[in-house]
């Protein structure tokens, strides 16, 4: 690898100490950094590049932060195909596995080869109201329709395949991809399924019925959620990030994106683990 990206979340008070360490050492095996402008500014170097610019610089990309930095830069470079290595700052870090501790002995080991590739489907995301498309957006882990800042039961009309599927009453809807079935759908109820699994997951926010219950579904479908009812601030979210407001009658487009995101994992951890260390799953 000629060329490493480096992405960092800049509020964290240890930036600049670990991006200062990290250039030197990439340096010292004759790599160069390639930063973006407000990651270039924690060190006072100077940029030209935006975040969006990176991947199409690189062979890959640092981030540095958590999971949410993380699925920021996944939807910036979803086109590229680079991969991605993320770092943990702090925080769960579920996405971010790789500890800071861990992260020379991991660089090693990615630029001797020693590393495997997880490929994690995406969604894409398109709003239309009254037949024009107002916003799109590929997500990581999940869109979010739900009531907005007004705690008021919202409706929503579901279809798949143009087949109609429940009328959902209650706070909202979280569709989300395996990678996202540990992020909130699983606070919902949702269950966890193994990120390479060709799946998407329709889980009710506090339905009104009871028996509206989580489901899963192939990934080769499209999913027309449509609000029924009147505007009081419900909103949309994409990977918890970027909101839009939603209409009555807005469509809520969904269906698996055609590229896919490469996240860079050590052959000595697996998903099980990370479950295990991270979610505490199946401890007593």
């Amino acid at each position: 690898m000629k060329k490493i990206g480096i992405i960092i979340k800049p509020r964290k008070p240890e930036a600049k100490d670990v991006l200062n360490k990290l250039i030197t050492w990439l340096e010292s095996h004759k790599i160069e950094a390639v930063l973006d402008v407000d990651t270039a500014n924690i060190v006072n170097i100077k940029s030209k590049y935006q975040k969006s610019q990176i991947a199409s610089l690189v062979d890959m990309i640092i981030v540095l932060g958590g999971d949410g930095t993380l699925l920021g830069v996944a939807r910036l470079t979803i086109e590229k195909g680079i991969p991605i290595l993320g770092v943990n700052l702090g925080g769960l870090g579920f996405l971010t596995e790789v500890t800071l501790d861990e992260l020379y002995p991991t660089l090693e080991k990615v630029i001797n080869g020693e590393f495997i590739i997880d490929e994690r489907m995406m969604l894409m995301t398109h709003i239309h109201r009254q037949g024009e498309t107002l916003a799109q957006s590929p997500v990581l882990n999940d869109i979010v329709i739900n009531h907005g800042i007004v705690a008021r039961m919202i409706i929503l009309d579901i279809f798949v395949n143009s087949q109609f599927v429940t009328s959902l009453r209650g706070d909202g809807l979280i569709i989300s991809t395996p990678t996202g079935s540990t992020a909130y759908s699983l606070s919902a109820g949702g269950p966890i399924i193994h990120p390479t699994v060709s799946a998407i997951m329709l889980t009710p926010v506090c339905p009104h019925t009871l028996t509206n219950r989580p489901i899963v579904i192939p990934s080769n479908v499209k999913i027309e959620a449509i609000l029924k009812t009147e505007d009081e601030g419900a909103m949309v979210t994409f990977d918890g990030q970027v909101g839009f407001s939603l209409k009555k009658e807005d469509i809520v487009e969904v269906h698996s994106a055609e590229a896919r995101i490469k996240l860079i994992r050590s052959p000595e951890k697996n998903y099980y683990e990370v479950l295990r260390k991270k979610l505490k799953w199946g401890e007593r």
